[in-house]
């Protein structure tokens, strides 16, 4: 008789150890990222391939690193120019704003969804600068603050936001950074 209560009590707790291990995962955030994107009027463009022998990408294990990308406004042209000399600082943050939205895209390509992130961990920010110009900060701000709005705590990361002389077909910033993710 003993052997009879025994079969069910191993099988609820079972199946409560796979209930809480799917409750952690589901705790990762308290609100849908993808939702949050809406919430902030953000449309994911479709990411953009290479046009040299590199990819957009690569995972290793938990981490993931981002190629650079560059800001494109809503038709796809790039925002070019350079701080200091022909764009403010406040068309640079938008720039770099942009900027994070590429890479959210592309990052969604490799991870599928970005509920999965656990942590932007590592940012470069390479600013297209005059050379008299040293707030480069204040421009990749507007990439960081996204990260933010987007990810809260998660998105908050370390940085290095430097000068350039020049930067790709004369974008204003190009921006790399390094995402923990969850298997």
């Amino acid at each position: 008789m003993k052997n009879i209560f025994i079969l069910p009590l191993i099988i609820l707790a079972a199946c409560t150890g796979n209930n809480h291990d799917t409750k952690i995962v589901e705790d990762l955030y308290d609100y849908n990222i993808e939702e949050r994107l809406n919430e902030l009027g953000i449309e994911l463009p479709k990411p953009g391939a290479p046009v040299a022998n590199y990819v957009n990408s690569v995972r290793t294990g938990n981490l993931v690193f981002m190629a650079g990308k560059g800001p494109k406004d809503a038709e796809g042209n790039y925002i070019t120019g350079k701080l200091g000399a022909d764009l403010t600082i406040e068309q640079g943050y938008a720039a770099a704003r942009l900027t994070a939205i590429q890479q959210l895209a592309s990052l969604k390509a490799e991870i599928g969804d970005l509920n999965n992130v656990v942590r932007i961990v590592k940012v470069l920010g390479m600013v297209n600068s005059a050379p008299d110009f040293t707030d480069q900060p204040k421009v990749i701000n507007g990439f960081s603050d996204l990260m933010v709005e987007v990810f809260g705590d998660r998105g908050k990361h370390a940085r290095a936001a430097v000068g350039m002389v020049s930067l790709p077909v004369g974008i204003a910033c190009e921006v790399e950074m390094i995402v923990e993710v969850r298997d």
